[in-house]
């Protein structure tokens, strides 16, 4: 009986030792392929890519390690995956927001890109066609020769980018595109639900957005009233005569104006002229600041914007009156700055 126990005894133990063995593998070791993420701004969205990063290390890739027509990981080990923060269009096709499974099959002359809602598999062992949400046929480029892969974004803007696959001698972009405008404004939509509502700078904000885009003027027209409602002064003054002007509408544009000139002092004024100036109104901006001259001419910064605003304008004979009329009033710390302006001018 005891025999028999102890046996039975001894079969447990090299059980229990075998299973753990089998069950908890060593994790975090290096890998011949590394992991990679590589994130991109585009507007207000963030597109994510996570990927492994095998390496030529000598081999024929495409068409050999890689074979034509069959699905590929676009990458090494695990997925590669994709993450839109944002719904988005890829190659002008619809795509929802969302994290995905990227896999390509590889061409000659045509590869398809394709993204699966199963993002979370071993490479593509287990890729199937039902799981897909889109595919794009995209052509592939000659490269300069990178010995492991990568993914990269290319001629980013604030509404676009090309993502790029780029390893051995071939890229394989693809475009991807977002609604930027009608995501912005749903988010500034929000947020004027929450507490930038209840000052003026939170709506001058909103319309400022608008304004720089030159897009819905009378939502615009309307969030700077809101905020002229609150706190009159020369900042959103100054925005709603660049609404005015983009509805077409002068005499009320010019009137505007006035009303902001009348209510700023001297540092609102400025910032009045910057407006101006940033937007390319040049002779707007000029009138603004010299007002500021005319009212403030003790002050060496009002020769300094004015100046800059001649200089925008092109004309350079002006704007080195004006900068060397600020640098000997200037302190010393705007010495250097002033000069280098000045050296820039004699330039032209």
């Amino acid at each position: 009986m005891n025999q028999r126990v102890s046996a039975v005894s001894a079969a447990l133990a090299l059980l229990m030792l075998a299973v753990p063995a089998a069950a908890q593998n060593v994790q975090g070791l290096p890998r011949q392929s590394p992991g990679a993420t590589v994130s991109q701004s585009v507007g207000v969205s963030e597109v994510t890519i996570r990927f492994h990063r095998p390496s030529v290390n000598s081999r024929e890739v495409w068409g050999a390690l890689v074979p034509y027509g069959q699905v590929w990981r676009a990458g090494a080990n695990d997925n590669t995956t994709i993450t839109f923060e944002d719904p988005v269009k890829v190659e002008g096709k619809d795509l929802a927001a969302g994290t995905y499974g990227l896999h390509m099959i590889p061409g000659e002359d045509e590869w398809t890109v394709i993204f699966s809602s199963n993002s979370t598999s071993w490479g593509s062992f287990t890729y199937d066609q039902a799981e897909d949400a889109l595919r794009v046929a995209v052509r592939p480029e000659k490269a300069p020769y990178a010995e492991q892969l990568a993914y990269a974004f290319e001629d980013v803007s604030n509404d676009g980018a090309v993502v790029v696959l780029h390893w051995g001698e071939l890229k394989v972009p693809f475009e991807i595109a977002f609604d930027t405008h009608a995501l912005a404004l749903a988010d500034i939509r929000d947020q004027l639900r929450h507490l930038p509502r209840f000052n003026w700078q939170g709506w001058a904000s909103a319309a400022s957005y608008l304004v720089g885009n030159d897009i819905e003027h009378e939502q615009a027209l309307e969030w700077i009233d809101r905020s002229i409602q609150m706190d009159e002064n020369g900042q959103n003054l100054g925005l709603k005569v660049r609404v005015l002007e983009q509805l077409d509408r002068p005499e009320e544009a010019r009137q505007t104006l006035a009303r902001a000139l009348e209510v700023s002092n001297e540092a609102q004024t400025n910032a009045l002229g910057y407006i101006f100036l940033l937007s390319g109104d040049h002779d707007t901006a000029i009138e603004v600041f010299q007002k500021n001259v005319d009212d403030y001419s003790g002050s060496w910064n009002v020769y300094d914007s004015l100046g800059e605003a001649y200089a925008a304008k092109g004309e350079a004979g002006r704007a080195r009156e004006l900068y060397q009329k600020a640098l000997s009033m200037a302190p010393e710390a705007q010495h250097a700055r002033i000069n280098g302006v000045l050296s820039n001018l004699s330039a032209d």
